[in-house]
């Protein structure tokens, strides 16, 4: 479903982008941004779950996990960053890297702690991508809505931040949130032994280093290097989790399923 997703969305943008150039209306440009600042991520969302069949959360929860991890995690890490910054007289990227990564985290805890949806280990990675996915929609709304105020209405400076974050998000903040979920995931798989919530708390440093080394150096090669790191791990993620909740040839359940 991700290929209809990114075909109707391009086609949804276009449209609305062509109707503002055509009558100027302004009232157009908050769908615009919007439009703009979905289509990768949400495709992306669809593409990673078609990936497992064995996924087990409705729609409802991806939206809702989305939802809040968005609002949530964008309310906390401009007052946590704030408060940081005052403190310390500025804000080192290694500080952004952990607050981000920490608030996002709020919402994939809740539903660990607090729902049904813990008991199939794939689920936790789906979770990570949904409020990753929220957190860079929102971040990414901001930004262009910044970028078109001081450029004075720049559509097209708008547009191409949109277009920009919108290809680097599933390589960022998407991939950081659902590797460090699907560690959760795990751990709580494993009845929190030792080595399982060691490997949780290894996986959280590890997408803080990577989240901070995307800030320190923003730029192409970086975006590249740290991006492509993300995602490789990101997909071998979700490839483990295929092998490890598919069938066995016994016709049973795989070690997965609960």
């Amino acid at each position: 479903m991700w290929l209809p997703v990114l075909v109707v969305g391009a086609l949804v943008f276009l449209a609305d982008q062509q109707a503002l150039l055509l009558t100027g209306n302004p009232n157009l440009i908050p769908s615009l941004l919007l439009f703009g600042a979905l289509l990768i991520p949400t495709t992306f969302v669809v593409w990673v779950d078609g990936r497992n069949p064995a996924y087990d959360l409705p729609f409802s929860v991806l939206l809702l996990c989305a939802l809040l991890g968005g609002a949530i995690g964008t309310l906390a890490a401009s007052v946590l960053e704030a408060r940081t910054a005052a403190r310390l007289g500025g804000l080192p990227t290694v500080m952004v890297g952990l607050i981000e990564e920490g608030v996002k985290l709020l919402v994939p805890l809740g539903v660990l702690l607090a729902t049904r949806y813990r008991a199939n280990p794939a689920d936790g990675l789906l979770v990570g991508v949904a409020v990753g996915t929220g957190f860079a929609v929102l971040e990414t709304l901001g930004y262009g809505f910044v970028i078109l105020l001081a450029t004075g209405g720049d559509l097209l400076a708008a547009e191409g931040t949109l277009i920009l974050r919108g290809l680097l998000s599933p390589a960022a903040h998407i991939a950081w949130t659902g590797l460090a979920a699907a560690a959760l995931w795990h751990a709580h798989a494993q009845r929190w032994r030792p080595r399982a919530v060691a490997v949780a708390v290894g996986t959280f440093v590890l997408v803080v280093i990577l989240h901070a080394v995307w800030d320190a150096f923003p730029d192409w090669p970086a975006f590249v290097v740290v991006g492509g790191v993300s995602l490789a791990l990101l997909v071998r993620q979700a490839r483990r989790d295929v092998l490890t909740t598919a069938p066995d040839p016994a016709g049973g359940p795989g070690p997965g399923r609960r």
